[in-house]
């Protein structure tokens, strides 16, 4: 990994950071010098190999296991992260469920799963770790949406609004925070090549992405890691599409 180490000294953890799209994230964070904490739910086996990989290239990396949607154990990550590393700068929120149910079959419970993750969670977080960034006068805030927040997808209604909820939560987090040096944005992405959990479901066709080709996850935590550095000083509250131009706004 090549690296400009412009987050060199600063903390960050990164949820859902042991496989996919999280994985590169850490790896891309810790190439620009900054100590990682990764966050997995029950990849355990994904998140020692990252934490690793980052060792083995001269970085500092730790694995924190815990449900994002406990806010119990995401306070106590958070406070962990902080006893070890001494701040926390930079906050990424990747960690989500991909669950599909046509709507009529849909249970509460199933409702509110991705909720529990992408709200709930984000809520048990950044109340956690926004005094720390405050102490140190400033850090950074990245969402993970998705551009189904925009576009609705069948069979995933309830994960479609706990995205699209995402997306209001990190404006009023932007606008109540940029006076304490804050910044706070949102990352959307497109069709990506991942390792899906019910991988029979089908893939939408790539005819329809103006590019021609689903995105890699690297080309993700390029944006996550320039959204997290001083090249991004003048940018809060935005959400920024990264589909290949599936969608245009």
């Amino acid at each position: 990994m090549q690296s400009t180490m412009e987050l060199n000294a600063k903390v960050a953890l990164v949820t859902g950071g042991a496989r996919n799209i999280g994985r590169e994230i850490s790896l891309a964070l810790a190439a620009a010098g900054a100590c990682v904490a990764v966050n997995t739910r029950k990849s355990t086996g994904d998140g020692e190999g990252v934490v690793e990989q980052i060792r083995s290239q001269g970085g500092q990396a730790e694995l924190y296991t815990a449900d994002i949607a406990d806010g119990a154990a995401d306070r106590a990550m958070v406070a962990s992260v902080i006893e070890r590393f001494g701040r926390l700068d930079i906050l990424v929120l990747n960690a989500s469920v991909r669950t599909e149910r046509p709507f009529l079959e849909l249970t509460y419970d199933e409702w509110h799963m991705p909720h529990a993750i992408t709200l709930d969670g984000a809520f048990h977080l950044c109340q956690a770790a926004l005094p720390s960034m405050i102490a140190n006068g400033g850090g950074s805030i990245v969402t993970l949406g998705g551009m189904q927040a925009l576009s609705g997808a069948k069979h995933r209604v309830h994960s479609s609004v706990g995205k699209h909820g995402l997306v209001g939560f990190t404006r009023g987090l932007a606008r109540e925070f940029a006076d304490r040096g804050i910044r706070v944005n949102c990352v959307s992405p497109g069709q990506f090549n991942t390792t899906r959990a019910n991988p029979r479901s089908p893939r939408p066709p790539t005819t329809l992405i103006p590019l021609g080709r689903a995105g890699e996850s690297q080309e993700i935590a390029t944006v996550v890691r320039f959204l997290c550095g001083e090249g991004a000083s003048y940018i809060t509250g935005q959400t920024i599409h990264v589909n290949g131009g599936q969608m245009m706004f």
